[in-house]
């Protein structure tokens, strides 16, 4: 069996297996090169080295702690990523007190100066706090600090409902029901006939209030006979052209009512 056969092939490119790296394939150096760990500035660096060795923020062993501050700028480097000016400073600054701490000094000014290391260590402990803090508010719900509920009510519509106008078809056809009736109540009687339209307008003025509305049918007396359904009739006529009645309709085939026009 040849041994070339049992030799897996590396890729395949269209489709056809390639069981060796081609010798002109040119890679990068730096091509395949990931870049895990990112800080938000210097102290957040320092957070991180003082954290992953448990080491006591009120005693910070400063020259291990810069010699890895500088390991890291130097990785920074030689990935090709741009230093913010923020971070060489705090290398200078660990730097001096680096020096601070090295070199000797008086009794006296020992037990009267500060740690040199003071001012950093309350930097990192401010920054930490503020850290916590946003990590604290990360944790709180979403809800209604940066996703909120859309809640919209639709407007108060009112819808006036205007009645239809009262024509005069529709008067004449009311007025025909009431003269229909009215024949129901007719009789052969000779008599004198007293009927005035002007007395007849008083009278339905009398009969109307101005708040309420009054049925036209209620303003007929059948036992009248027609003539005094008639003469009703032409009172209402004469009042509405005087405008002296308000007539209105709830809808179209509605009875018919009146109210006196204040």
């Amino acid at each position: 069996m040849n041994a070339v056969a049992d030799i897996s092939p590396v890729a395949k490119v269209g489709g056809q297996p390639w069981a060796r790296i081609p010798q002109d394939l040119y890679i990068p150096p730096d091509a395949l090169e990931v870049f895990l760990d990112a800080f938000e500035g210097p102290l957040d660096l320092l957070l991180y080295l003082i954290r992953r060795q448990n080491i006591n923020i009120l005693d910070i062993p400063i020259a291990e702690i810069t010699r890895q501050y500088m390991e890291y700028l130097t990785l920074m480097q030689a990935m090709r990523l741009e230093l913010a000016a923020e971070y060489l400073l705090m290398a200078a600054w660990l730097a001096e007190i680096k020096s601070r701490l090295l070199l000797p000094r008086p009794a006296q000014a020992e037990a009267e100066e500060l740690d040199p290391r003071a001012e950093l260590v309350r930097r990192l402990q401010e920054y930490e706090r503020f850290q916590q803090a946003a990590l604290a508010m990360d944790a709180l719900p979403r809800l209604e600090r940066d996703v909120f509920t859309a809640s919209a009510a639709p407007p108060e519509r009112q819808i006036q409902r205007e009645p239809p106008p009262v024509s005069l078809a529709d008067l004449l056809d009311a007025l025909r029901e009431v003269m229909t009736r009215a024949e129901l109540f007719g009789r052969h009687h000779i008599q004198q006939e007293a009927l005035s339209v002007r007395e007849r307008m008083s009278q339905v003025l009398e009969r109307l209030d101005a708040l309420q509305f009054t049925p036209f049918t209620a303003l007929f007396h059948p036992e009248e006979g027609r003539r005094g359904v008639v003469v009703t009739f032409m009172a209402v006529l004469e009042l509405l052209r005087e405008a002296l009645l308000e007539l209105v309709q709830v809808e179209p085939f509605a009875p018919i009512h009146l109210r006196r026009r204040i």
